[in-house]
């Protein structure tokens, strides 16, 4: 009998065989490393600054809180929306797969920095949704509570991360600040005050004290939203609930295996958690709610939920305007630095030399 049909050809390969052999094994190879182990990441806005700025290049772990599986298998490899130079799609939600989440070392801990997928892009796939990456400020079960801009979890203070901002205004004797000067302080224009000689900046307690040394500047002070302004852009869009960027909650984090009560709070709290993350139809019908139909009084969790915002705090579209992220849209911990870029500069005054192999503290 002739086995030759299984054996190891003797025949020499040819060059252009071996160059689509080495190809294939490097897409594998990348494709394995970028699924389960690492992914490269970049910064695309100011939300996180200054622990994070833009032009940051970063790697981050799937294998600290576990990787994810993939959830919609057909698609381009090493490409997450759109397909390289043609554009278009790249990949067919024609078949999905359930959500499962290998093994970690580690749970999501207050003041990780965690990437995710944006939780309100309904169009698209879970893992296909935009990669966003913020401070995660709650975690199942934590109380939150924002008064005056101050973050308590569960009755505690929080301090903010180091070189995270605010919004300060900054009152002049009507006279312009050197963007020199202000750029050396780290401060990054936010737009003209509400009377001649105002200016709004973003930036940190330090950058603040240093402007308010200048001879022609009269005031510094933090902007606060007023306490019990109500303003549409919180998630739950409920006017009976007078919360906004400073004065937010307070608000349970949904825990898998938490129960609440179903009242009007309560859906416009969860209302989205129980039907477009958990896959349930809700609705109300006669004063009472329905959830897939029956008539019901409470909801149980399947999932955890987390509470994330950026450490810019006034100048970052965060949990104070989505709501939550749910534990199947995690990605995974931002670890370090490999290379950051300043695109406001030119040639090798671009990259940030002192920001090179940092670690992301938590």
């Amino acid at each position: 009998m002739n086995f030759k049909f299984w054996k190891k050809s003797d025949k020499p390969k040819s060059k252009t065989r071996e160059w689509i052999d080495a190809i294939l094994f490097a897409v594998i190879a990348a494709t394995i490393i970028r699924t389960f182990l690492l992914e490269a990441f970049t910064i695309p806005t100011p939300s996180m600054e200054k622990s994070l700025l833009v032009g940051d290049y970063l790697f981050v772990s799937k294998i600290n809180y576990g990787a994810r599986t993939p959830m919609t298998p057909l698609s381009f490899p090493l490409a997450h929306q759109e397909l390289p130079i043609i554009g278009g799609k790249s990949y067919s939600d024609a078949w999905q797969l359930p959500y499962y989440r290998l093994p970690g070392f580690q749970k999501i801990k207050n003041d990780d920095v965690v990437v995710f997928n944006y939780p309100m892009e309904d169009d698209r796939p879970v893992d296909k949704q935009t990669h966003y990456i913020k401070r995660c400020i709650g975690i199942p079960g934590d109380e939150i509570n924002i008064i005056d801009g101050e973050v308590s979890i569960n009755g505690k203070k929080r301090t903010i991360p180091e070189g995270g901002q605010f919004m300060y205004d900054v009152l002049t004797d009507g006279s312009g600040i050197n963007p020199k000067f202000t750029e050396k302080a780290g401060a990054t224009y936010a737009g003209p005050g509400e009377i001649d000689g105002a200016f709004k900046f973003f930036m940190c307690a330090e950058a603040a004290k240093e402007i308010s040394k200048l001879p022609n500047v009269k005031g510094v002070k933090r902007y606060i939203a007023p306490k019990g302004v109500y303003e549409p852009y919180v998630f739950h869009g409920n006017p009976s609930l007078p919360w906004n960027v400073d004065n937010f909650g307070p608000l349970k984090i949904p825990a898998k295996g938490s129960t609440i009560k179903l009242d009007s709070i309560t859906v416009s709290l969860y209302g989205r958690c129980i039907s477009k993350y958990e896959g349930n139809t809700l609705e109300e019908k006669d004063g009472k709610y329905l959830i897939n139909g029956e008539a019901a009084t409470s909801y149980t969790f399947k999932m955890d939920y987390y509470f994330m915002m950026g450490d810019n705090r006034h100048n970052s579209a965060d949990s104070r305007f989505w709501g939550f992220v749910p534990e199947d849209h995690v990605v995974g911990k931002a670890v370090f630095i490999w290379l950051s870029i300043d695109p406001e500069k030119s040639f090798l005054s671009k990259i940030r030399w002192s920001r090179l192999f940092n670690l992301i503290h938590d």
